[in-house]
């Protein structure tokens, strides 16, 4: 990977990496976890840069390759994930603290959240971050009509949870 290419993933990443921190926590329960998370999908964003196209908003892949990695070692998680080390990197990302101190509602729909199957918890997430219904079926995989009947079924199993 060339010094410019390198230099443009580290640019966007930082700009974006907050996408993958709220990924981290609505598929960990602890920090040690998270930071394992975010490293591993940090990663693996790293090996897909070459092959983005730019079809897309970087965001939106950065969406994708964060949610498959995420659900992929979720749904692995009997198993002890092994983490890959990337300190032959020639650069370092600067983390942002992650603020934790988020008010109880919220804490609430994520508990709600954390309870919903592996793909309604990512479109739900997507959902949050004000996409599309176009671009939650393009980040999933699945179709605009599906990705809203879906939702809406998500909204009603959500409100049940939360006022019951």
């Amino acid at each position: 990977m060339t010094k410019e290419l390198e230099h443009s993933f580290v640019a966007q990443l930082e700009e974006n990496q907050n996408i993958v921190h709220k990924i981290c926590r609505l598929y960990t329960n602890d920090s040690d976890a998270h930071n394992d998370l975010f490293q591993e999908i940090t990663i693996q964003l790293w090996r897909a840069y070459p092959k983005f196209r730019g079809d897309s908003k970087f965001s939106t892949w950065m969406y994708r390759v964060a949610l498959n990695t995420a659900i992929t070692l979720y749904r692995k998680s009997k198993r002890r994930v092994q983490t890959q080390d990337y300190e032959g990197v020639s650069f370092k990302i600067t983390a942002e603290a992650y603020d934790d101190t988020i008010e109880e509602q919220l804490k609430l729909m994520y508990k709600a959240v954390k309870n919903l199957n592996d793909i309604d918890k990512a479109l739900v997430f997507l959902y949050l971050e004000d996409k599309s219904y176009r671009e939650i079926a393009e980040t999933l995989g699945i179709s605009e009509v599906n990705a809203r009947v879906k939702m809406n079924r998500i909204k009603e199993k959500l409100r049940k949870i939360l006022n019951p």
